[in-house]
């Protein structure tokens, strides 16, 4: 057998291996530059406003006279949908457009499902057994649960009707006697006042079964004057800002210094009350006392849904889970309900053509000859609308609580690391110009023509989410729709309203957790049913 290579063969050898060789550099480069390409799709900057200070970042930023959620709306229109701050050591993205809302409380809803941790459920919260604020997990899972199920359900809400409906009854009442007290004309009515009395009795009754009078809540030393003034602490202490949040190693600080001396103090007053309560509540539940279940309240619900369980739930025992949870039932019902029906009512008394039509719905849905009731609301769809523009334009939860990602993830071709805390604008995202025409003005037709499909559960409208969405949407959405719409259904069948003076009504924001008015509303009230029907 001959072995001879030719010298063509030699040079043939020579040039398939040279093209080999270059064939697979030019692959290996092309891959490079793909890997190269895509990473740095994925690990590209987010937008971040400049200004950051040493240590403390872009905190100053978010220290003036507007609402946390109006200067962030601000900075979007500068700085797009998805911006980053840094806030002390904290990475913060802030959310104002619904693509990528969507893409968070979808997408990456379980990355995003956990709470940061901050001073206020740590010291007011129950140290984080306010599920509210729970880290994601098997307590949070067991509490949201109970909660969704056998407290906030359709069904609950139905039973305790008649509680809505009676402190309902007894406000108009008062009501009545307060706009008629003066002969020579009518006297101004300090609406916002009565409304958040109204609401905290509602909220106080359905869970612990108390009601307090208006000589109660004036008596100094009284419960219901305790339990009110520590409420309303409370819920300001839960929207400072406390230093250790962005720094945690500056609590130290806090605790001599800052809000945490404040936040001690009022926790106390709040247990106080709610462990009194609770003790009332495990007497009258015993054997030899044992309730109607018609009579029961929230209170009596969890006492009983969880006597089965062990003394202690994932280290929170049950006592504080059940004070807790009552607490957070009492923070967010009266707050967010009495400042939906402030904003609706101010925005009626500066569209004076608009509360004439929703009053024209009740007429000739209910007449003059009897209240509104629970089971009329849902043929009231103009009123339906006014509700939903007031929650699109004063949402009660203006930003989303802050959120924190458990694992490395892709948010908008960005790659955000664990650890870091998302927030979203619902206030921005519902006045966004692409979704809204006119998305600053009032306008509640567009929720009977244009945005008829549009539901507060945001399941196919991302651009209108009063509630959030997802795992942490909040779950008495259904309590609270009922309550806000119950009193406001009452207050334009029952009076005309008018403005006190010619100026409009003031509606500018103030600061708080819900967005409340910077100044209280006072309006000129008159019966216009037969005065037999408000005794």
């Amino acid at each position: 057998m001959d072995f001879t290579i030719s010298p063509i063969q030699i040079l043939e050898t020579i040039l398939s291996l040279l093209l080999l060789y270059v064939a697979l550099r030019i692959t290996a480069h092309t891959k490079k530059k793909i890997t190269s390409t895509k990473t740095t799709v994925m690990t590209k900057l987010v937008p971040q406003p400049s200004g950051a200070w040493p240590f403390i970042g872009h905190l100053p930023l978010l220290r003036g006279k507007d609402p946390v959620a109006i200067t962030l709306g601000a900075m979007a229109d500068d700085h797009g949908p998805i911006f980053s701050l840094k806030l002390g050591q904290h990475q913060v993205l802030v959310l104002s457009a619904w693509e990528t809302v969507k893409e968070c409380l979808t997408t990456n809803d379980r990355v995003f499902a956990t709470r940061a941790s901050i001073a206020g459920g740590k010291y007011l919260g129950y140290d984080n057994a306010l599920f509210a604020l729970a880290p994601y997990g098997p307590y949070w899972r067991h509490v949201r649960k109970l909660a969704t199920l056998e407290l906030l359900s359709t069904k609950r809400v139905e039973m305790l009707s008649h509680v809505r409906t009676s402190e309902v009854d007894l406000f108009i009442k008062n009501l009545l006697s307060l706009c008629t007290k003066n002969d020579a004309g009518l006297t101004p009515v300090h609406l916002s006042e009565l409304i958040e009395f109204l609401t905290f009795n509602i909220n106080v009754r359905l869970i612990a079964g108390k009601r307090f009078t208006v000589e109660q809540y004036n008596e100094k030393n009284s419960e219901a004057c305790r339990f009110e003034k520590a409420v309303k602490e409370a819920l300001y202490l839960f929207g400072v800002f406390v230093w250790s949040d962005a720094m945690p190693w500056l609590e130290w600080l806090d605790s001599l210094f800052g809000h945490v001396g404040s936040m001690k103090r009022c926790f106390k007053e709040l247990d106080c009350v709610l462990g009194k309560w609770l003790e009332e509540h495990r007497q009258r539940s015993r054997p030899q006392g044992k309730i109607d279940r018609a009579e029961s309240d929230l209170m009596d619900v969890m006492i009983s849904s969880l006597q089965e369980e062990e003394d202690v739930i994932s280290g929170h025992s049950l006592d504080n889970v059940i004070k807790s949870t009552a607490l957070v039932l009492i923070l967010t019902g009266t707050e967010s309900t009495s400042v939906t029906v402030t904003w609706a009512l101010s925005l009626l008394l500066n569209n004076p053509k608009t509360l004439k039509a929703a009053q024209q719905e009740l007429d000739i849905h209910v007449g003059r000859d009897r209240w509104v009731q629970e089971s009329d609301l849902p043929n009231l769809k103009y009123l339906h609308a006014i509700l939903k523009e007031t929650l699109r334009v004063y949402p009660p939860g203006p930003l989303a609580g802050l959120r924190e990602a458990t694992e490395d993830c892709h948010l908008a071709g960005y790659h955000v690391p664990k650890g870091t805390r998302v927030l979203v604008n619902i206030w921005k995202l519902q006045r966004d110009p692409r979704m809204w025409a006119n998305p600053s003005e009032f306008q509640p037709e567009r929720f009977m023509n244009t945005h008829a499909d549009v539901e507060f559960k945001g399941q196919n409208n991302f651009e209108y989410i009063p509630f959030s969405f997802g795992r942490r949407s909040c779950p008495g959405m259904v309590l609270g729709l009922q309550v806000v719409q119950l009193i406001l259904a009452r207050l334009v069948q029952g009076f005309d309203m008018s403005r006190v003076g010619e100026e409009a009504v003031d509606m500018r924001e103030g600061l708080g957790l819900a967005l409340p008015k910077a100044n209280p509303l006072e309006a000129l009230l008159s019966p216009r049913l037969p005065l037999h029907l408000y005794k």
